[in-house]
């Protein structure tokens, strides 16, 4: 289902067959990386074939069937053609190329990216996705995580998005497992802060006294739960920072 919403997504702007299928294609790496999926699995010239049954009854189109069997296995990369365009096709296979060539290291892998030149962040961006699913959070070089703006409500919606996931997948009959997994550690995402989107006029009143400050209506205001289940944990964006307060407390 994730790789058929994976293509359908791509159709959002693009209606041309080569895109909704490089998202499927994407979009099954990116499931079997958050299922554990090992390197040389997500890089084999087989992936494909080893999950059909993730594509249906409709094969790839020829192009990216082509990046699925491993055209973008060149090791003099720009040397040997790889190109980070922008154009789908170059996009997907200049993204993987730094995903194959990365030698286990997130940073290596984007700086293999960007060094291609042309569309430099659409490359960086594509690499990202599946190199984040499969190395996980922890992996990422403090010195770039620390100079993220943003970063406590980046994280928040992150969690939100995970709690979400976690909320719809526990919802559905999938026998062959049980839970979502980090891939970079094995752990449930229930061991991880959740938060969705809580506003009102009373809750902005309640804030107020329960805080001690002055927050306007035009703050966005996040409703967290922490590993423990308690409610109460808010980020107040445009300061980007958590407070603590038993408003809202379970």
């Amino acid at each position: 289902m994730a790789v058929h919403y994976s293509g359908i997504s791509g159709q959002i702007t693009h209606g041309d067959d080569k895109v909704y299928d490089a998202c499927r294609y994407y979009g099954a790496l990116i499931v079997a990386a958050m299922s554990g999926a090992q390197k040389n699995e997500l890089t084999s010239k087989t992936f494909y074939d080893d999950h059909l049954e993730w594509f249906g009854d409709r094969i790839l189109h020829s192009e990216i069937m082509a990046i699925a069997q491993g055209s973008y296995q060149r090791p003099g990369g720009y040397q040997d053609g790889i190109r980070g365009k922008g154009y789908i096709v170059n996009a997907l296979e200049a993204a993987l190329w730094a995903f194959w060539s990365d030698e286990g290291s997130f940073e290596k892998g984007v700086l293999n990216a960007v060094n291609l030149g042309d569309d430099t962040d659409t490359t960086a961006a594509i690499y990202g996705q599946l190199a984040g699913a499969h190395y996980g959070y922890n992996k990422l070089p403090e010195k770039w995580v620390e100079c993220i703006y943003a970063k406590d409500f980046i994280g928040c919606v992150s969690s939100w998005i995970a709690y979400e996931g976690e909320k719809w997948f526990r919802n559905q009959t999938m026998p062959y497992t049980s839970e979502l997994i980090n891939s970079s550690n094995g752990m449930s995402l229930n061991s991880k802060a959740s938060v969705s989107i809580y506003w009102t006029q009373n809750s902005c009143i309640s804030l107020k006294t329960s805080l001690g400050r002055d927050i306007s209506s035009n703050t966005i205001v996040r409703k967290a739960i922490n590993p423990s289940g308690r409610i109460g944990h808010l980020l107040l964006e445009l300061t980007d920072k958590m407070y603590d307060t038993k408003w809202g407390q379970a």
